[in-house]
């Protein structure tokens, strides 16, 4: 199996903190989401995460007019400059402070930054698609000049349409305008006249008006008029002139501050969001409401208009909403929320195309994996759900939960249909679904009992004893034949639940077990244990096979409150899940850690680390903490510097020691990093964990590159295109072209392989090339238009090779997945595609034969002429009339005339 994964995609957050950008063209949204950033493309609706990451959480994000470069800044300072097409990371810089304003210029030369009080104007990074010479620059951040006259920190700038001034609003109560360069006759101005922190400035679209709001909902006007007491007429030169409040506005929103606001030159258009969850719409000058509506329970961090001003995006940080409104039709466009709390348990769907998570905030969500968009939310838990399992058909969900109860939902019509409880209340820890779907086993830690339900009837069949300790896991055999128990006895039980006589097998471990997996073949089991090992047990002689100890391999990562160093804290070293992969020959295991370990299930080798977050931000990330962050009140992370102002206690966890859950609405400080579940795709192209910072997903690095394979002097791409067109041998060049696996050739040899010779092809096609033709048909089935050409081929290849197939099913198993996903695919899109044509056809025959009966009596049919045109003819009397009915049922008497 490869284990190249990488990092690929982010999903169950949507918005943390931070502001939200549209791109120039207004289809996609840039969204921060912890130390990384989102795309979400609204037209298309898809999403994707850039790969690069921030070591704390990013606080501002800036994108050139071009839409091309991506500056984004995490809470210390650190920024990255990003190639957005082609998701590379170009350059790192700090600039030493906390960063509180962002903006670029609209002549893309210039961004201005606030720094506290401090605005520094750069100028924008030159890239090898900018620079003339195409040369990277040593030094490519360049300070223009610096502005010192605010007094407090700056929250917004906003720049002219020419580029040549810009405006600052600060908490200090003003607002200044700045030139860009030195103008003539232009001196820096204040905007003075609020009793609150300005939030924003704008310019009008002709510049002759500029717009403040504050945060006690104040909105000035200011135009450039005379100085008071002087008549226009007596205004001689630009010193009898100044910038003057000319109207007053207020929202009058009922003691609800002003959290964020936006405004839209062209359309004169301003939006402003509410510490209450509303957000009104209004237009300037004469300050019309147009309309203004509750969106959320919690206040809204920040709004932006899209280019076009049709799409308001809103951002609210404390439950992790994003929205995406438009105002004409007020109608959602995007509308997501990831969990409020930290997710439990996430499975695949049996087809590979969802992702189920759920959470501490009672709610399941499914995530769609090529969009990247939750698709349905579940809502009729009400305490934390602890455990999630798919029935083996593939539409079927079933969820354990703290507050007693095992869920069915129907994932066709997203309702659900049975619900299952014990005699008394229990809080279930863990499940297990058998294969066939028809019986549902759940433990819990108040009892130490397993119950076993009737999925069809909803009645308890039986309660399994023999645990001395709380029930921690569960899992059925693949096969359906037995139940295997986990339990805080150190020991782990297989029981033969369909038998007459229910037995059960007692495995004695050395420690509490914490999780097992089957492996697909139904046998062998892993159990993952407390004090760090992972043991692989036979199921047939219930004795165990190997061993492995991954204390040393998991454990990794300080948190600030702890007294020992990462390599000698507790609680670290152990795995709270495990997986198999598809084919049984890797083990994938997680646990209160920085890392997820990838093991040989053979071998009992490590064979890959992967680091789920590097973001400082949460605790556990550090190996070593840095002395000079400790005082002698404790580590000043959790110092209140910020007085009364601070909510400081409000975040930190109060809970009682030991206890993983305080209280839900409770936000800490710095939340611990960790892994609470893991699972690999049905296809095993990828793995997804469920960690801190959301839904993470790793795959098989899937980009084109030039990957020779079985390689010698004599192959060229000139000389497979000389075999190709001047020997006509397709064979020899379609294996050539695989050899060098150059994307683009591989396309041209086959697609120029004519229809008729593909069995011929296939038939002689060495079979060390089978497994690469299969995955590339495929792939080429799902992406070109050819659909016969490639169904050919599939055809051709399961004839021709069809016993090598079988034999070699394991080492072949992914690529036929994904030639069943991709024929799955087709299918359904040429039935739902016939389907509409049934109905097209039959009402142009319908328009034919009502114009055939205006023209002229007598039935009449329409037929192709010898132009190729289609042309309406009369019937002779023996023949009847062309009706979809009479297309479709066969009847004996006359032939027919149709469209041929």
């Amino acid at each position: 199996m490869k284990t190249d994964f990488k990092f690929s995609n982010l999903l169950g957050t949507v918005y943390c903190q931070g502001n939200l950008l549209f791109s120039p063209d207004g289809t996609h949204l840039f969204s921060p989401v912890g130390n990384r950033v989102t795309v979400f493309n609204l037209v298309d609706n898809k999403s994707y995460t850039l790969p690069f990451a921030h070591r704390k959480n990013i606080s501002r994000i800036g994108l050139t007019p071009q839409g091309n470069i991506l500056l984004s800044v995490d809470e210390d300072g650190h920024a990255i400059l990003t190639n957005i097409p082609r998701r590379v990371v170009l350059y790192h810089f700090s600039f030493k402070s906390k960063v509180t304003a962002l903006s670029f210029a609209p002549s893309g030369r210039h961004f201005a930054v606030g720094l506290g009080r401090k605005i520094e104007v750069w100028h924008v990074p030159s890239t090898p698609d900018t620079n003339e010479e195409g040369d990277l620059e040593f030094a490519p951040f360049v300070r223009h000049h610096t502005h010192t006259q605010h007094f407090d920190d700056v929250r917004h700038i906003e720049w002219s349409h020419d580029s040549r001034f810009f405006l600052s609003a600060s908490k200090d109560l003003t607002a200044r305008i700045w030139s860009l360069n030195a103008e003539e006759g232009f001196t820096p101005s204040v905007l003075s006249g609020h009793k609150q922190g300005v939030v924003a400035a704008w310019f009008s679209k002709d510049q002759e008006t500029i717009y403040t709001v504050s945060k006690d909902g104040a909105v000035f006007d200011w135009q450039y008029v005379a100085k008071p007491g002087q008549d226009e007429d007596e205004i001689m030169d630009e010193e009898d002139m100044q910038w003057r409040i000319v109207d007053k506005h207020y929202f009058m929103q009922n003691g609800a501050t002003l959290r964020c606001a936006a405004f839209h030159p062209e359309s004169n258009l301003l939006v402003a969001g509410f510490s209450n969850g509303i957000f009104g719409l209004y237009e300037m000058p004469d300050f019309n409401q147009i309309h203004t509506l509750n969106i959320s329970q919690n206040e809204i961090d920040f709004v932006t208009i899209n280019k076009s001003g049709e799409w308001l995006a809103f951002g609210a940080s404390k439950l992790g909403q994003l929205l995406v409104w438009e105002w004409q039709s007020e109608s959602y466009i995007l509308k997501q929320q990831g969990h409020f709390d930290a997710m439990n348990a996430l499975v695949y769907s049996p087809d590979g195309q969802r992702i189920v998570t759920t959470a501490d905030d009672g709610k399941i969500k499914v995530w769609d994996i090529e969009s990247g968009f939750c698709i349905v939310t579940f809502t009729e838990h009400t305490s934390g759900i602890t455990a999630c399992e798919f029935a083996k058909k593939g539409n079927v969900l079933f969820t354990a939960s703290l507050d007693g109860s095992i869920r069915a939902w129907d994932l066709i019509r997203y309702r659900n249909f049975r619900t299952f409880t014990a005699p008394e209340r229990l809080s279930f820890s863990c499940m297990a679904v058998d294969p066939s779907g028809e019986v549902v086993a759940a433990g819990s830690i108040d009892s130490f009992d397993i119950h076993i339900w009737s999925v069809q009837t909803g009645q308890l069949l039986d309660r399994l004893t023999g645990h001395e300790g709380p029930v921690s896991s569960l899992v059925f055999a693949p096969n359906g034949g037995l139940l295997v128990s986990g339990s805080w006895d150190k020991t782990a039980r297989i029981w033969s639940i369909f038998n007459r006589t229910q037995t059960s097998e007692p495995l004695q471990l050395m420690s509490d077990v914490l999780d097992i997996a089957f492996r697909p073949d139904s046998l062998q089991i892993a159990i993952s244990t407390l004090d760090g090992q992972l043991t692989f047990w036979s199921v047939s002689e219930a004795t165990q096979v190997s061993g492995v100890d991954g204390r040393r391999d998991v454990s990794g990562g300080r948190r600030i409150t702890d007294r020992r160093t990462a390599a000698n804290v507790s609680g670290t070293k152990s795995f709270n899940t495990i997986r198999y992969s598809m084919d049984g020959s890797c083990v994938l295991a997680g646990g209160n850690s920085k890392y997820i370990c990838l093991y040989s299930a053979t071998t009992m080798v490590l064979l890959k680390k992967f680091t789920v977050s590097v973001n400082l931000a949460l605790s556990g990330t550090q190996e070593f903490l840095n002395s000079k962050l400790v005082t002698e009140a404790g580590p000043a992370t959790l110092l209140d510097d910020q007085g009364e102002a601070s909510d400081l206690e409000d975040r930190i966890d109060r809970s009682l020691p030991g206890a993983k859950r305080g209280d839900p609405g409770a936000r800490r400080k710095n939340p611990e990093v960790r892994v609470t579940g893991v699972a690999f795709s049905p296809s095993g192209t990828s793995f997804c964990a469920c960690s801190t910072e959301g839904l993470l997903i790793y795959s098989l690095d899937s980009t084109v590159q030039f990957d020779p394979f079985d390689l010698n002097m004599e192959i060229t791409p000139a000389s497979t295109l000389g075999v190709l067109q001047n020997e006509k041998d397709y064979l020899k060049a379609l294996v050539m072209a695989f050899r060098l696996n150059e994307a683009g050739l591989v396309q041209r040899v086959f697609q120029a392989i004519p229809y008729k010779d593909i069995g011929l092809v296939v038939e002689n096609f060495p079979t060390v090339y089978v497994a690469r033709l299969l995955r590339y048909v495929a792939a080429q089935t799902e992406q070109s238009p050819h659909v016969e050409f490639c169904m050919l081929w599939i055809k051709a290849l399961v004839d021709k090779h069809g016993a090598w197939l079988m034999a070699n099913r394991g080492k072949v198993d992914v690529e036929l997945r994904i030639v069943s996903r991709a024929v799955a695919k087709m299918r359904d899109e040429i039935r739902r595609l016939a389907d509409d044509n049934v109905y097209t056809v039959e009402y142009l025959i319908g328009q034919a034969n009502n114009k055939a009966a205006q023209a002229g009596k007598g039935p009449k049919t329409i037929e192709w002429n010898a132009n190729g045109d289609l042309e309406v003819k009369a019937l002779p009397s023996t023949q009847k009339e062309v009706t979809m009915d009479n297309i479709l049922e066969e009847e004996s008497e006359g032939e027919w005339i149709g469209i041929e």
